[in-house]
């Protein structure tokens, strides 16, 4: 079974890239058009539906200009949920965006729970859910749907409950070649309290968090060697993310914090590889930031973002001499 990471290495090499192109739909920063354009096009007009279709619009027109460039895409659930069904659906469709345009689709999610309510999360983004026949409601006749209803190929996972609250996850990492990504180490500044914090041993939570999850996820390598459960990295702290590497060095991290959030090139890729490089509102607002022009080219300027990403990068890692193709 070709698992998450091992179609990622093939993405990675095919494309030259270790880009991942966050989908952060903020309808303010929405090209007026387009705002337009949404509820024009609603089928329903009630609620949030205009929201909804204006999210899908935008991102279609984004990922259609930044896939030549990426490896993945990064949806983050909080922007489509925050609109109710309405944007759950955008968020759905714009998964099938995504895997048209031949991007593997990494939810940014960061579901954190333990037992049945874990086990609930881990179905419906990344296994199976249990189903109704569709002949008959009887009890007896409830069976597993052969796809989660959130069918992504990765999602964030957040490591505070424990063993717990992650195990959930690694089985289905485990049994449906699909991967995650644990939260570790943050791109915020200032960094996280609890992050820092010194433990018995000496090391600092997130050094113990990475040895943790070490252990847990034994078992989950894909046929490259690589394991499918990997770690979230900021690229704000690179001297970190070396020490991370000495943990877990056969981990995918996902880096967060490069471009707008102030994280370079040179410091997004200390990690080495296995990574990927997460940039979001420097590449989806391209037409308001990096490369203002008119709105109406505002997926336009999104590719050429996508391009000088993922070229930054390159340089980077030609720089460091670890390019990985």
């Amino acid at each position: 079974m070709k698992t998450f990471v091992d179609k990622l290495v093939n993405a990675i090499q095919e494309k030259k890239s270790i880009l991942c192109v966050g989908l952060d739909p903020q309808i303010r920063y929405f090209p007026e058009h387009i705002l337009e354009q949404g509820y024009a096009e609603a089928g329903d007009k009630s609620g949030f539906g205009p929201v909804a279709q204006a999210i899908v619009i935008f991102n279609e027109a984004v990922v259609k200009a930044v896939a030549p460039f990426a490896v993945v895409a990064k949806p983050q659930m909080a922007f489509y949920e925050a609109y109710g069904h309405w944007g759950v659906r955008a968020f759905e469709e714009t998964v099938e965006i995504c895997r048209a345009e031949g991007l593997l689709v990494l939810e940014d999610a960061k579901r954190c729970d333990g037992g049945d309510t874990a086990k609930a999360y881990a179905a419906g983004h990344l296994g199976e859910v249990d189903s109704i026949h569709l002949e008959t409601i009887h009890p007896t006749k409830i069976t597993k749907f052969p796809k989660p209803s959130l069918d992504v190929d990765a999602m964030t996972v957040v490591p505070w409950i424990g063993e717990a609250g992650l195990t959930p996850f690694i089985e289905a990492v485990k049994q449906h070649g699909k991967g995650i990504f644990v939260v570790d180490k943050t791109s915020f500044r200032p960094n996280s309290a609890v992050e820092q914090l010194v433990t018995e041993t000496g090391y600092k939570v997130w050094e113990e968090t990475a040895l943790l999850v070490k252990q847990w996820s034994e078992g989950c390598e894909g046929e490259n060697g690589i394991n499918n459960v990997g770690v979230v990295v900021g690229a704000t702290f690179p001297e970190e993310a070396v020490r991370m590497r000495e943990l877990l060095p056969n981990r995918f991290f996902l880096v967060p914090g490069y471009g707008a959030q102030g994280g370079g090139a040179d410091g997004a890729i200390r990690g080495e590889f296995p990574l990927i490089v997460n940039s979001s509102r420097s590449i989806d607002y391209a037409w308001l930031r990096e490369f203002k022009c008119d709105p109406k080219d505002f997926a336009e300027a999104s590719g050429k973002a996508a391009e000088f990403s993922k070229d930054d990068l390159n340089q980077a890692l030609k720089r460091a001499r670890k390019i990985p193709w």
